[in-house]
């Protein structure tokens, strides 16, 4: 069983009515929890393949996507969505728009909507990072490149504005003035310019296009440096939402001790922190001497029985440590199946779909042990009291459904059960 999790929880008094105004008196109630509040995620790429039948590739309006591959994909996404209600789309502007001009707005949009026809919150990354940047971004000078990142920003969000209202805004700014594995225009605006001044703009024009949005910083560099850059951005008035941290455990599970040591020391920005890119191997684990994790390239990483037990157990133990801390709002695991990025055996079904322990351990957490469903009774006053894990939840009497949330301290409320 988890830590002390009444963060998680609240309650809430119902008063039921009639389609007359009068008390549901004396009725059976059942109280069940719909999706939660906190933000379970997987990387879900291929509901842009699903819903629109195209892959994302630098040729403009994709490749096509054969009806096996749609067939495979459609059972992936519906098993993942049994227990995750958030999911990351991507933004890359090297696939994104790999013509000037010619985005593939309408490709994300189905895709987006396909989740949001399933009741998942959307969010889209990244709008701003150094790699798989456009090309074509590198014919402009700096002035008009950084233009133009934040002309895009602008587009983008506002496009997406009521769809899409969560987003990465700029990935990686840590390493992105150094990087120098190959030119891209990201880092050459970023040299020139500064990592605050880079942060400041793309930040701002996000939220220009979209007040309501929630913004985030991303990094896998989880050193002093992340830290450190967080302090410069916050001192320069950057409204930054969320802290986003990638957790990309090629190398082995970070285990309790690192992963609480990263709590303590973000935590002390006193902002939202999100677990942005998990991933934890069910194969042989990466070798320790590699420094970049793209460096290692392997045609094959397959899965292993004991590598899937200990995934399992470790999966389990990272979910219980982040739900349990007050200020982690979400978690996604990057790779809802394997062979996906660097074809790591990192998901929670193999290839074929078939699901690994890790899938059972997740999902019997978030809809066995953090789940609520109450049966009770109202009073002669129609009232009936509730507490559990906040989110949205759906309540049953008198043969009708109603939907209410139990979100922050105690509440009352009147719902109308008889329409």
């Amino acid at each position: 069983m988890s830590a002390n999790l009444n963060h998680r929880k609240a309650s809430v008094r119902l008063r039921l009515l009639k389609r007359d105004g009068t008390p549901a008196a004396n009725q059976e109630v059942k109280i069940k929890l719909k999706t939660h509040k906190f933000l379970f995620g997987v990387g879900c790429f291929e509901a842009v393949e699903v819903a629109s039948g195209r892959r994302l590739t630098a040729n403009p309006g994709g490749d096509p996507v054969s009806d096996e591959r749609k067939t495979l994909l459609t059972e992936k996404i519906d098993k993942l969505l049994r227990f995750n209600n958030y999911a990351t789309l991507p933004f890359y502007i090297g696939r994104y728009e790999p013509q000037e001009g010619k985005p593939e707005e309408t490709l994300l949009k189905k895709g987006a909507r396909f989740l949001e026809e399933r009741n998942i919150i959307v969010k889209g990354h990244p709008l701003c990072w150094h790699t798989v940047c456009a090309d074509w971004l590198m014919n402009y000078s700096n002035a008009d490149i950084l233009k133009k990142v934040i002309e895009r920003i602008e587009r983008d969000v506002s496009a997406f504005k009521g769809l899409i209202d969560i987003w990465d805004v700029i990935n990686e700014v840590v390493i992105m003035p150094v990087f120098d594995k190959y030119d891209n225009a990201v880092t050459r605006i970023c040299k020139e310019y500064g990592q605050v001044r880079i942060v400041k703009e793309v930040f701002e024009a996000a939220k220009r296009a979209n007040p309501d949005a929630l913004l985030l910083l991303n990094d896998f560099d989880t050193s002093k440096d992340y830290e450190i850059l967080i302090d410069k951005l916050l001192q320069a008035g950057i409204k930054i939402d969320v802290i986003g941290i990638q957790s990309h455990q090629h190398q082995g599970y970070w285990g309790a001790e690192r992963l609480n040591d990263v709590l303590s020391r973000f935590s002390r920005f006193k902002l939202p922190i999100h677990f942005t890119e998990n991933t934890l191997i069910s194969g042989d684990i990466m070798p320790s001497h590699i420094e970049d994790l793209n460096d290692w390239v392997v045609d094959d990483w397959p899965t292993t029985p004991e590598g899937e037990e200990r995934q399992a157990k470790e999966i389990a133990e990272m979910y219980d440590i982040l739900f349990a801390h007050p200020q982690v709002e979400a978690v996604t695991t990057w790779s809802g199946g394997d062979n996906a990025w660097l074809h790591a055996p990192a998901g929670f079904l193999r290839t074929d779909n078939s699901e690994k322990p890790s899938y059972k351990a997740i999902y019997e957490k978030i809809n066995g042990e953090w789940h609520t469903e109450i049966s009770s009774k109202t009073d002669s006053d129609g009232c009936v009291d509730a507490e559990g894990f906040k989110g949205v939840y759906e309540l049953s009497c008198m043969q009708k459904n109603v939907t209410f949330n139990i979100d922050g301290k105690y509440q009352k409320m009147e719902l109308k059960i008889d329409d």
